[in-house]
């Protein structure tokens, strides 16, 4: 049992700290909050690049949609203007019918 407590009277034993550990211990803090900033800095370059990033593919989307209106509404118009001319055509068909009907009654 003395050899036990010869041991564990050594270990718990107030020695001096070797004189490199509290310059060892700065330095590592130092790398540790430099890494913090490094990583904070980052974080927020991060969130700025994402932000850029959806303001830009919104207004992709958004540019995309008005061009998929305009180009709607012109095929909407160019269906009226062939409904028109559809008309326009029947119409001037039963003109010259006519005018045919009565060019031939009047020779007669």
């Amino acid at each position: 049992m003395e050899d036990f407590e010869q041991e564990l009277k050594l270990a718990l034993e107030r020695r001096p700290a070797p004189p490199s550990l509290k310059r060892r211990l700065m330095e590592q803090r130092n790398r540790q909050r430099a890494q913090r900033q490094h990583n904070h800095s980052t974080l927020w370059l991060r969130l700025a690049a994402s932000l850029v990033l959806a303001a830009a593919l919104g207004g992709a989307a958004k540019w995309e949609m008005h061009r998929a209106d305009e180009r709607r509404q012109g095929e909407d118009a160019a269906r009226q203007v062939m409904t028109a001319m559809r008309i326009t055509g029947h119409a001037l068909n039963e003109v010259n019918t006519r005018l045919t009907a009565h060019d031939r009654g009047a020779r007669e």
